[in-house]
């Protein structure tokens, strides 16, 4: 324990290090705060969910914190439904077989430029006779746009954005340009401020019936992290990704270079056809390409992260790690404490765990450091060639995601920036971490 303290204290004189723990422990908090908020089955069942999960979500939307900037005014998303607010709901009485209900749903818009979409959901329930539904929206100014008038199902839903008869009825304008566009704004079309209404009349059959209506109109900035373009909130891969990558990194590195350090140690020890044996098959696998391998595991078997991380170790055994151990321990197998211990019985097992690996612990330490991250860009390599996980949420994922969808050529600077800053920031904090490992566990590097 007390040599932890020691280390800790001559840590705390590398403000490297003081910063790679920063940050190594911003992102464990990060992983720690995802695990409690989002379980697992959660998590996998929001990204991989479509219109039922994600339908009142905008598609493409950049991060809603940019309006915080001077001179920034980026519309973001507002939602109207009925059944939340019962007030909006006017429901006459059932006579003559039928039943009129008005419902109107208003908002206040406060934004020059207009919005992304916008849609209409209804939700209704009767037994034979559906129910017939006219809508119309009111401006600020006093004019109404007759939009539609249907009979709808249980639930239907009006895509205004691309209705080609509504938008040869605004002028060959779509719905999100010109329900909201100012008559007196001329060639520079903006958004006339006010307060909007959509109003529904809904006539329904029986007695039992009922209609709800929601309104979304789709901002173009949403949430933390924005959305992609099957309008998943990025905030969820974001969130998972810090505990898949701390996990895949961490635990390849631990497979890795732990069973390296024991196996270069046997291989010295007992020498002969063992040492003989391990050399050959390191020096088989240092010709094998590593990537290669991971394309055609992800090709032709499986693109699980937990296979891909069992290849990675079983070819990380036999690297170069084990030379490099192997010399080290060389010249521990020749120390005279060694001899010492031989003469007093010590067992060969007891040689290897008790003696020799505990001189060379220190070695381990920075090189496992500064492994971690290596690990994580191997993972987020591998989704971006579109090998990664199918199921779980990744950085990698998605920057897969932007680059098929040619995120920088359209200008979605947030869905590659956000997860690449991630990425830098935890080879950056492993880094500084090892370096400064490296020089107090290695005394000749203390003065440098």
């Amino acid at each position: 324990m007390s040599r932890f303290w020691n280390t800790a204290k001559q840590l705390a004189h590398y403000p490297s290090a003081v910063v790679g723990l920063l940050i190594i422990l911003g992102l464990v908090v990060l992983a720690l705060y995802c695990l409690f908020t989002i379980p697992y089955s959660e998590a996998i069942r929001l990204w991989r969910g479509g219109e039922d999960i994600w339908g009142d979500y905008p598609k493409n939307a950049m991060p809603a914190w940019v309006n915080i900037f001077p001179g920034v005014d980026v519309p973001v998303t507002i939602k109207v439904d009925s059944a939340e607010t019962p007030e909006t709901k006017d429901v006459g009485e059932f006579q003559d077989g039928m039943r009129v209900t008005t419902i109107d749903l208003a908002f206040d818009y406060r934004h020059g430029d207009f919005p992304a979409e916008v849609s209409i959901f209804f939700t209704s329930t009767f037994e034979s006779s559906r129910p017939f539904i006219s809508a119309v929206w009111l401006t600020p100014d006093g004019r109404e746009i007759r939009i539609a008038d249907e009979a709808i199902g249980r639930t239907h839903s009006m895509r205004l954005s691309g209705n080609r008869t509504l938008q040869r009825r605004l002028g060959n304008q779509p719905a999100e340009v010109g329900f909201f566009l100012d008559p007196n704004s001329g060639d520079q079309q903006t958004a006339l401020k006010g307060r909007y209404i959509l109003r529904i009349s809904a006539i329904t059959f029986e007695e039992s019936s009922a209609v709800d209506a929601k309104l979304v109109v789709y901002g173009k900035a949403h949430g933390l992290a924005g959305t992609d373009d099957r309008r998943r909130d990025l905030m969820v891969a974001l969130l998972w990704g810090a505990p898949i990558a701390l996990a895949f990194g961490f635990l390849a590195a631990v497979g890795t270079t732990v069973t390296t350090m024991l196996i270069a140690a046997v291989g010295v020890w007992f020498g002969g056809w063992v040492d003989f044996v391990i050399q050959r098959l390191t020096e088989i696998n240092l010709v094998l390409p590593l990537l290669p391998i991971l394309i055609m595991v992800g090709t032709f078997y499986s693109r699980s992260i937990w296979i891909m991380l069992g290849c990675v170790i079983v070819f990380g055994i036999f690297s170069s790690g084990i030379k490099t151990y192997r010399s080290m321990f060389l010249q521990v197998k020749e120390s005279p404490y060694i001899e010492a211990a031989r003469a007093y019985g010590a067992s060969n097992f007891r040689i290897i765990f008790v003696y020799m690996i505990p001189r060379i612990i220190p070695v381990l330490v920075p090189q496992f450091v500064t492994l971690i991250p290596s690990y994580v860009f191997l993972e987020a390599t591998l989704s971006v060639l579109g090998l990664g996980d199918p199921v779980l949420p990744t950085w990698g994922k998605v920057l897969s995601a932007a680059n098929s969808q040619g995120a920088l050529y359209k200008g979605y600077y947030y869905w590659v920036l956000e997860p690449s800053v991630l990425l830098m920031l935890t080879g950056l904090g492993f880094a500084m971490l090892g370096f400064a490992l490296d020089r107090v566990f290695n005394p000749r590097l203390r003065g440098q």
